[in-house]
């Protein structure tokens, strides 16, 4: 096709045609309906401008973190993973780094079940590419760890570990909407350890479909169900014996 001869400036899931749990081709540009009204030049000015701005985010809020930690006595040795999802009409994109992860609830028609959507990619120093900068950098992976020590391979802070190769250029990814789509689970690697995502998603699905929940004064019934889904999935992963920090956001789509 001609629309093949465009750049790709995303790391593609899924096309709205995709009625599965992660089959489908790769999401071009000439593909994408306009994020605004006029021709596919538009679509890719505002797919670089979108990628653009996510990239400046991430280097702002990492470079903001570190002159903080920097300033405090101690300095502070912290850092995050961070997770960010970004709705533009009716495609997502996706920006991520880090192990925590963002999952969409799919639904697939032709199996009648809920299908998890993988729409981030973790970041570990095992992965080739991640260890190859932390080696290019002067770093080393001992025990699955930068330095035997950190777990991931980006981050935003852990200021210590910059000079050996972590980095907090996140992936970024794009995913369109379909009308089967019900919701995003966002969450931190806490909930991961000891839920997959099929799991999670299965388990905010029935508290979703729970008539028991009570609803709160200004809050509508569906609201209260996505809230009491997310306070019950960490309660849950605590009470599993997760030992990390557990976070948890589920985004309802509306259609």
């Amino acid at each position: 096709k001609e629309a093949q001869k465009e750049p790709l400036l995303f790391d593609d899931l899924p096309p709205a045609s995709s009625t599965d749990s992660g089959s489908g081709g790769p999401l071009l540009f000439d593909d994408l309906p306009p994020a605004s009204s006029g021709d596919s030049g538009d679509v890719i000015s505002v797919e670089k401008t979108v990628k653009r701005c996510l990239l400046d985010t991430f280097k702002h809020t990492d470079e903001e973190f570190l002159k903080q930690a920097s300033s405090q006595k101690p300095a502070w040795k912290d850092g995050s993973t961070a997770t960010c999802v970004l709705a533009v009409d009716n495609i997502l994109y996706i920006a991520n780094l880090g192990d925590s992860r963002a999952i969409l609830c799919r639904y697939n028609e032709e199996s009648q079940r809920h299908a998890a959507l993988s729409l981030s990619k973790e970041h570990n120093p095992t992965q080739y590419e991640e260890r190859m900068r932390i080696q290019k950098a002067g770093g080393n992976v001992r025990d699955g760890r930068v330095l035997g020590v950190l777990e991931v391979s980006r981050s935003i802070g852990d200021g210590q570990y910059k000079r050996c190769g972590v980095t907090s250029v996140p992936d970024i990814r794009r995913c369109q909407l379909t009308p089967n789509d019900r919701f995003i689970l966002l969450a931190c690697d806490g909930l991961f350890k000891v839920f997959t995502p099929e799991e999670a998603v299965n388990f905010i699905l029935s508290c979703l479909e729970d008539e028991k929940i009570q609803t709160r004064e200004g809050k509508s019934a569906v609201d209260a169900r996505y809230e009491a889904a997310c306070n019950r999935l960490a309660n849950k992963a605590v009470q599993r014996g997760s030992a990390d920090n557990v976070t948890v956001m589920v985004v309802r789509i509306g259609h």
